[in-house]
């Protein structure tokens, strides 16, 4: 039986099941978008999750039949160019890299039951779990750079390390998404499987875990997740600091201003020509965001 809502959270749902707590991103329609809510509810879940005597494994997935969480809402992004950002960004520096930090340190087995499409940080949160089960009809992808934004949220720490150095590249650099076959294919998730199963193939394997030693399963994940936390120390503020950059950049307005126009954006516009084979003359070295 649910013990209803566990934590109490207005944008996550969260149930807890025979020691096994189901968090649900809870905003279906919007495809369970990240809207600023929602982002500020994600940290602080984290740390009460890492300090929860009664949750021994946690399954994440997303609400409705559309998607698992295709990223940041758009929506609201043109008031924030108009209104700039507050000094320092904290929003970005402070609040995202808490978040990374706060479910790299939960010590309960995470599995994400991905089951539908996840795009940006939706995909950053499915692939900072331990185990990914992928809907086969699902897409996943981190497409920052169609925004003209650095994947600075943990996709340039995440893409390189799971898909190899050349490959994570090419799709940071492309914002190209990934069908679940390739996703496979190439390593990023752990399992594809019809859409209709992936909550369940996920919560079959979380019982399977929640029945196991505990203390073994969770140094087993400390030892394991190494490298990954060194990678995060070394990379996380830094990726932070130039997706910041890239919010004030003229690609990144041009992108919100495509996507409320419901256009393709015309990435690196150069001025007209003054006159017939004429051009002005080139902007001094470093004027170019």
């Amino acid at each position: 039986m649910a013990d209803g809502d566990h934590y109490g959270f207005t944008h996550l749902r969260t149930e807890l099941r025979s020691r096994i707590l189901h968090v649900t991103l809870d905003r279906p329609a919007r495809r369970n978008a990240i809207s600023p809510e929602m982002h500020a509810e994600f940290t602080p879940l984290f740390r009460r999750i890492a300090t929860d005597d009664q949750v021994d494994v946690v399954v994440v997935t997303g609400a409705g039949d559309k998607a698992f969480c295709v990223g940041a809402d758009f929506s609201g992004m043109d008031a924030k160019l108009a209104e700039g950002y507050p000094d320092g960004n904290p929003e970005l520096l402070e609040g995202s890299a808490a978040l990374v930090r706060a479910q790299l340190a939960v010590p309960q087995p995470v599995i994400a039951a991905i089951n539908g499409d996840a795009l940006g940080l939706g995909a950053t949160l499915a692939l900072f779990c331990d185990v990914t089960f992928l809907a086969d009809t699902a897409r996943i992808g981190d497409p920052h750079v169609n925004a003209g934004l650095v994947a600075g949220d943990g996709g340039a720490i995440l893409w390189p390390l799971l898909l190899g150095v050349n490959r994570g590249k090419e799709y940071l650099m492309t914002g190209d998404l990934m069908s679940a076959e390739e996703a496979l294919r190439y390593g990023l998730v752990n399992h594809v499987c019809p859409t209709a199963e992936v909550l369940g193939r996920a919560t079959a394997l979380a019982e399977r875990l929640a029945a196991g030693p505990q203390v073994a399963l969770r140094f087993n994940k400390r030892l394991a997740n190494t490298d990954l936390n060194d990678r995060v120390n070394r990379l996380l503020d830094t990726s932070l600091a130039l997706e910041a950059m890239t919010f004030t950049t003229a690609d990144h307005r041009e992108a919100v201003t495509a996507f409320l126009e419901r256009r393709p954006p015309r990435f690196g516009a150069r001025p007209a020509p003054t006159a017939a084979g004429e051009h002005p003359a080139p902007a001094p070295e470093g004027a170019r965001p």
